[in-house]
C-alpha cells in the first residue's frame, strides 16, 4: 500500500525482456529483496539492487496495461516506497494496481498552478468524481472537474518540482489508479437486495431442509 506522495523521481538505466533497472538515491534507503515500490504507481517487487539502482521484475501483462512499456533509458519516473503502518498517509490509499492508462489532452497555466486534463476510458469515468482522489502515475491528485471522457486537476509548483508530471505533454500515456473508496461503492450498489427469503433463512441457518 502507498499514499500517492512521490518520493524521488528516478531514472530508467537499462529495459530488457521482463526486467526494468531504475537509477535512483532517496528510495534506495532500507530497500530489500523481495520487497515492494511503486514506479509510476505500479506495484512492483525488487529483484536486486546495488547502491546507485535497483532492478524489478515486470510481467507482459503489466507492459501491456501500463505505460512502463513505453519506457527507454534515461526516461523519468515516480518512485515511492511502501507505507510504514506508523506513517503519515499524505495522499491517499493507493494501491499500485493500475486500472488503466489515460492521455494527457490539455495543460494550461493558471496562476501558480498547472491545469491538466486528461482523458479517460468511459468505463473508469464513473468512479472518478470532483473532488475526489486519484494517482495519475502514482501521484495522489484531487480532480477538479470532468465530463464523460475526461477530468481535469490542478499541479501545485511543489508537485511539479518533485513528480514527473511537470515532463508531461499533451499526447503522452499516463498510469491511472482510482479511489479504492469509489470502486467499493460502486460494487455495492449493484447488489440488489431482495429482503428476506425462504433461500435468505436457509443460507444463514435459520431453517434445515
Amino acid at each position: 500500500m502507498f499514499t500517492g506522495i512521490i518520493e524521488e523521481v528516478g531514472s530508467i538505466v537499462s529495459v530488457s525482456s521482463g526486467k526494468i533497472t531504475v537509477g535512483a538515491k532517496q528510495t534506495l534507503k532500507d530497500l530489500q529483496i523481495g520487497g515492494s515500490i511503486a514506479v509510476n504507481g505500479i506495484c512492483l517487487t525488487v529483484t536486486s539492487f546495488d547502491e546507485k539502482a535497483f532492478s524489478v521484475d515486470v510481467m507482459p501483462e503489466t507492459l501491456k496495461r501500463t505505460n512502463l512499456g513505453l519506457l527507454h533509458p534515461n526516461d523519468k519516473v515516480n518512485l515511492e516506497r511502501p507505507l510504514k503502518l506508523n506513517g503519515e498517509i499524505g495522499g491517499h490509499l493507493v494501491q499500485g494496481h493500475i486500472d488503466d492508462t489515460g492521455r494527457v489532452i490539455q495543460m494550461a497555466k493558471e496562476g501558480e498552478a498547472v491545469l491538466m486534463r486528461f482523458h479517460a476510458e468511459p468505463e473508469l469515468m464513473r468512479y472518478i468524481v470532483v473532488k475526489g482522489f486519484i494517482a495519475v502515475d502514482g501521484t495522489s491528485l484531487t480532480v477538479t472537474t470532468k465530463d464523460a471522457e475526461s477530468f481535469g486537476v490542478s499541479i501545485v509548483g511543489f508537485t511539479r518540482a518533485h513528480t514527473l508530471l511537470a515532463d508531461r505533454q499533451p499526447g503522452d500515456i499516463v498510469n491511472l489508479e482510482v479511489d479504492i473508496i469509489g470502486k467499493y461503492v460502486a460494487e455495492l450498489q449493484k447488489t440488489t437486495s431482495k429482503g428476506v427469503t425462504v433461500d435468505f433463512l436457509r443460507d444463514h441457518g435459520f431453517m434445515v431442509n
